[in-house]
């Protein structure tokens, strides 16, 4: 069974084209994508290296750039948690990503 993130990248019927990274890490212009961006990042890594043609130390590179744009895209998703949290705590309500210890 695939991890979640995994899973998702392997829609083929996104419609979305991806976006081709050359670099190992995210780079400073890597930084400021948005999570649509990260998430086209990531299918294009996969498919990459589900075609298996890329050289040993190319497919370890790609790798990378994949685990640090998955490192990216959770930073920003848990920022947009946090934010909801936040704005629903000010007004008094239910705070929907609380666990269940903290409540």
């Amino acid at each position: 069974m695939l991890p979640p993130l995994v899973a998702r990248t392997n829609k083929a019927s996104s419609g979305r084209k991806p976006r081709k990274a050359e670099s190992s890490d995210v780079s400073d212009d890597d930084a400021g994508m948005s999570i649509d961006e990260i998430l086209d990042g990531l299918e294009a890594v996969v498919a990459e290296l589900e075609a298996g043609e890329l050289p040993l130390e190319d497919a370890l590179r790609r790798f990378e750039h994949g685990v640090a744009l998955a490192r990216r895209g959770s930073s920003l998703l848990d920022a947009v948690e946090e934010r909801v949290e936040q704005l629903l705590a000010e007004r008094d309500e239910t705070v929907p990503f609380a666990s269940e210890e903290s409540r």
